[in-house]
């Protein structure tokens, strides 16, 4: 049996699987200063809730320390984040 372990990974899927509930009820027409999330956004959220999961998977197989779990995976967010703002700026 696996013991529950919290991991950075899993709080950014918890984090990206709140913002698609709070989206998919969220109203169609919002008022000035409320977020709405398209169909588009919510299929992407969905996807990185997955990518999280399936990856947060792969570093706890790999992986049996949770320190170095912690050490990974921050890094891991860290470089995929950078990324997103690199390719954010190009397109």
């Amino acid at each position: 049996m696996m013991k529950l372990r919290v991991t950075p990974l899993n709080i950014v899927g918890a984090i990206g699987l709140g913002l698609m509930v709070a989206g998919l009820f969220s109203e169609k027409n919002p008022a000035r200063g409320q977020i709405h999330f398209s169909g588009f956004y919510l299929l992407i959220l969905g996807c990185l809730v997955v990518v999280t999961f399936i990856t947060d998977l792969i570093f706890r197989f790999t992986l049996k320390n949770i320190k170095r779990i912690w050490i990974v995976e921050l890094l891991f967010i860290v470089n995929a984040s950078i990324l997103m703002l690199i390719l954010q700026k190009l397109v």
